[in-house]
């Protein structure tokens, strides 16, 4: 009828957890609840049968009793049946034990807690009685003999009824020990009732010690004690920082210079003070909340109605500073790993910059290798070293396999690829035109409507100064996507050509013409005698014919005064030559008006 009620109850239970279950995971709850379902009736299936074998075997033993001494047959086949039952009931007993042992993992019990610690677990239903109903029982008739000031503990008795130990007191019983319940507990009935007697005479003397006077009144004597204590250490921690203020105060000149780089204050003298006193008062408040909190669990283990709490606020202490230290030492091999990496790129940057600065300064040369790619060239494997390094350390480094580190790293990815989309063009640009060579720095260069000298290269733009001295900034896409017309890549060898047009009257003789042309650029100081100055004629017009006076010189960067003391000895020239320069939109009519020239150089005869 037990097993019945047991099997009643823990079917009902089951079903709860079913139903508390729907807004979990109910497959694994339901799974979990029918097997032990399916389990509790086996193990109920196997009591009930060594219930039947033991009455039959009582009526067998019964039975063989009165059997006379001349019936041998008889009794040899009732002591066969008797044997038969009994190796049917050790296989029984074999088979429920497994069942149980199986359940254990399944089946944590209901402790017996009546004051802190625990004491006992409860694991079988008694009638009704669910384990947790019999823990709760059992635990109020303890504390109701604790506060009995006429109960003393060795007057605890343990005695046997039937198959079953209980514990008791005056006739009051306390806790019983039954088969079942010494199956869970892997002892025997009796070893369970010894067990239980011993737990509960140990547990109430420890509480009434703890609870005494004589206890009561020690722990307020240490607990002030260790609040004296507590605030003569906060009263010396703030003596202490007033003293290093005032030693500080007294050498200020001393120790606080301000902190300069590269002749750059970057922190004054007043703000390196204000930063150090903050320092101070944080330390100060960190060192008073360490001892407070320190102090607070030796204070809460001074009384017994506080003393769970102090593990708990210690843990809160220590667990966060155990934890700092073991991942510190569990990272230990990768952080070596990661300085030995540092280590050898570090020297493989170093030997990158001499061979670059070797190669810049012409040392070393390469064939097929310009000098200005050498610094270029190590900017951009310094580069890609230190992508490398990132993706080589990358799995050593705290975090990296968890899916926030993750997640980051890939936003600031797609940050970064959004947001310099026209940065990375300019740098692509910047490093082909790097290799392209079709300019450098000084060069007088012309790139669209621009004209002016080379004064930086970037990764990103190119400055230009014009002859008006401005500063144009062109990025570098723009320059890859413009024609570019360098006047000083080859000047040495082969010197620039300046070139002007000239017309005149078909009644000038050409050769005249070339004459003059050729001296008034011989005239020019920045222009090449040689090689020689050369006229072309480049049309034949209605009114005039139209020259072109060309002349060589190594002076690109001073093109514009060239152009304009050509043209000066080109008027000089001619017009003491009294031959009149036309234009283009200029109509000679000899209608007997004079020539339109300096009248110091007209020639009337002509």
């Amino acid at each position: 009828m037990i097993a019945k009620y047991a099997i009643i109850v823990m079917m009902l239970l089951f079903s709860s957890i079913r139903g508390l279950s729907q807004g979990l995971d109910t497959t694994i709850v339901v799974d979990t609840a029918d097997k032990i379902s399916v389990q509790a009736q086996g193990l109920f299936h196997i009591r009930e049968q060594q219930r039947q074998d033991s009455l039959q075997r009582h009526a067998l033993e019964e039975q063989l009793l009165s059997v006379k001494m001349s019936e041998h047959k008889e009794k040899q086949k009732l002591l066969d049946e008797i044997n038969v039952l009994r190796s049917r009931d050790s296989i029984l007993y074999a088979k429920r034990k497994r069942t149980v042992d199986s359940l254990r993992s399944l089946n944590s019990g209901a402790s017996v807690a009546p004051f802190r610690d625990t004491l006992f677990r409860i694991y079988t239903h008694v009638g009704s009685y669910s384990p947790k109903e019999r823990a709760v029982v059992i635990e109020n008739r303890i504390r109701s003999l604790a506060e009995n000031y006429k109960f003393e503990p060795d007057s605890l008795i343990l005695d046997q009824h039937e198959n079953n130990w209980i514990v008791f007191w005056n006739d009051q019983m306390i806790a019983s020990a039954d088969e079942n319940e010494a199956m869970w507990a892997d002892l025997t009935t009796e070893q369970l009732g010894h067990h239980y007697l011993q737990k509960i005479k140990e547990d109430i003397q420890n509480y009434r010690e703890e609870t005494s006077l004589k206890r009561l009144a020690s722990g307020v004597a240490f607990a002030s004690l260790i609040i004296l204590i507590v605030t003569l250490i906060i009263i010396g921690i703030g003596r202490i920082i007033r003293w290093i203020k005032r030693k500080l105060l007294a050498a200020r000149s001393q120790f606080f210079k301000g902190f300069k780089v590269r002749g750059y204050e970057l922190v004054s003298p007043n703000q390196q003070v204000n930063i150090f006193w903050t320092v101070l008062q944080v330390v100060q408040w960190i060192l008073i909340f360490t001892s407070v909190y320190l102090a607070l669990p030796v204070l809460l283990n001074l009384f017994p109605s506080t003393e769970g709490y102090a593990p708990i606020l210690l843990g809160y202490f220590t667990k966060p500073l155990k934890e700092v230290v073991q991942a510190i030492v569990a990272y230990l091999p990768n952080l070596i790993t990661i300085m030995v990496i540092c280590f050898i790129f570090r020297y493989l940057l170093k030997a990158l910059r001499f061979f670059a600065n070797e190669l810049n300064e012409g040392v070393l040369s390469l064939p097929g290798f310009y000098r200005e790619w050498a610094m270029p060239t190590y900017h951009i494997l310094r580069v890609l070293l230190f992508a490398f390094l990132l993706i080589v350390i990358f799995p050593y480094l705290p975090g990296s396999e968890s899916p926030i580190f993750k997640g980051v790293s890939v936003f600031i990815g797609v940050l970064f690829t959004f947001g310099s989309a026209g940065a990375l063009g300019n740098i692509v640009a910047g490093l082909v035109l790097t290799y392209m060579r079709p300019f450098s720095v000084g060069d007088r260069i012309k790139i669209g409507e621009v004209t002016g000298d080379i004064i930086e290269k970037t990764l990103l733009v190119t400055r230009i100064r014009t002859t008006k001295n401005e500063v144009i900034s062109i990025p570098n896409s723009q320059v890859m996507n413009s024609h570019t017309i360098n006047y000083s890549m080859d000047v040495e060898e082969n010197p620039l050509i300046i070139y002007t047009n000239i017309t005149m009257a078909y009644e000038i003789p050409w050769q005249r013409v070339h004459e003059l042309a050729k001296e008034a650029c011989n005239r020019v100081e920045l222009l090449e005698k040689q090689p020689e100055p050369f006229i072309l004629q480049t049309s034949l017009d209605d009114f005039y014919v139209t020259y072109q006076v060309n002349a060589y010189t190594r002076n690109p960067h001073r093109q514009a005064l060239i152009y304009s003391e050509l043209h000066k000895n080109i008027l000089d020239v001619f017009h003491q030559a009294g031959i009149e320069l036309l234009s283009p939109h200029f109509r000679a009519v000899r209608d007997g008006s004079g020539l339109d020239m300096p009248k110091a150089s007209r020639n009337e005869d002509i």
